[in-house]
């Protein structure tokens, strides 16, 4: 408790000079104009989030400093004898996730340049899949995970097809998460309610580095979301939506609760669903099944108004949190 209150007003102390410094060095979306995965322009975003215009984005950067910092000198403070390939697991995910979302929202800073660092969606999908699976080797060789945990069954052993399986979970968590970072507040709620849920599981596990991870996340994440609820005066940018979907994923395979972490996540998964439903509609029938996608979008080109949106998909991950907790204790 007292790592998530440090976290906490540390984080929210430095929000603000930290969101006048972006807005100094314009690190914000300077047009309505915008363009999707495969650069294709989305008339229908910038329809429902053209007044968003000049908001800037970025926090994720904030979050990384605040967490890496903090974390480290919680481990030092409390003397623990932590596994260093389990901390090496969470920190690289974090931070090289990180990095590369970084380099994607510099592009935006220097505004269409869409080549800058080669960073198209297609490589994109390769570097996360290059970084994926050095981290799932490491969960392979090094911390011997080659298996699946399933309620009921027990546990699946895989061997080494473990790591394009692991590989394969935080690619797509880190790709559902991004996506589902689109609306004020939307995706850093949910992210609480799930960093919730993993600690109360890690309390039973008794795993003290992750928990003093996930404390210190918790706080950083809880002072962010006061700054970036509706309407928002900061958003996470691909810095912190790719490194933060990176380190649910990764949580959620050191727990060893695949299964759950895919119900716990299900507010994610249900955002990203509409997205693969709209481009399978696009490669093979060659139209839209839907009238828009992801989740929120749909929503919203339905009527519903962003706040309403939000709430209702914070209390539908908060049910399948409840949920996931249930299955990882039964």
């Amino acid at each position: 408790m007292g790592l998530i209150i440090s976290s906490c007003v540390v984080t929210a102390i430095l929000l603000v000079p930290f969101i006048d410094f972006l807005y100094r060095i314009k690190l914000r979306r300077a047009h309505q104009k915008t363009t999707d995965m495969f650069n294709k322009r989305t008339p229908l975003f910038d329809k429902f989030n053209s007044w968003k215009v000049g908001t800037p984005f970025g926090g994720g950067l904030l979050i990384i400093l605040v967490v890496t910092v903090c974390t480290f000198w919680a481990y030092g403070i409390f003397n623990i004898k932590f596994l260093p390939w389990e901390v090496f697991v969470i920190f690289f995910s974090f931070i090289s996730f990180g990095v590369l979302g970084f380099m994607d929202d510099f592009k935006k800073l220097v505004g269409g340049r869409e080549n800058l660092f080669g960073m198209r969606f297609r490589h994109k999908i390769i570097v996360q899949w290059v970084l994926a699976l050095i981290i799932a080797f490491v969960f392979y060789t090094q911390l011997h995970y080659d298996f699946v945990f399933i309620h009921g069954f027990g546990r699946l052993f895989l061997g080494v097809l473990f790591v394009p399986f692991a590989a394969f979970v935080i690619v797509s968590f880190v790709n559902a998460f991004n996506i589902t970072d689109g609306l004020d507040g939307l995706a850093s709620g949910l992210l609480l309610i799930c960093l919730i849920a993993f600690l109360v599981i890690n309390s039973a596990a008794l795993d003290e580095s992750l928990g003093i991870f996930l404390s210190v996340l918790i706080g950083s994440i809880a002072a962010f979301l006061y700054f970036n609820i509706y309407k928002a005066r900061i958003w996470l940018g691909d810095v912190g939506s790719l490194s933060i979907g990176a380190v649910l994923a990764v949580t959620g395979l050191l727990q060893g609760k695949t299964m759950a972490l895919s119900i716990k996540g299900g507010g994610c998964k249900l955002e990203v669903s509409l997205s693969l439903i709209q481009l399978l509609g696009k490669k093979f029938l060659g139209r839209k099944i839907l009238s828009a996608a992801p989740m929120h979008l749909f929503l919203q080109n339905k009527g519903w108004e962003e706040p309403k949106i939000v709430m209702r998909l914070w209390l539908i991950g908060f049910f399948l949190a409840i949920i996931g907790i249930f299955i990882s204790f039964i």
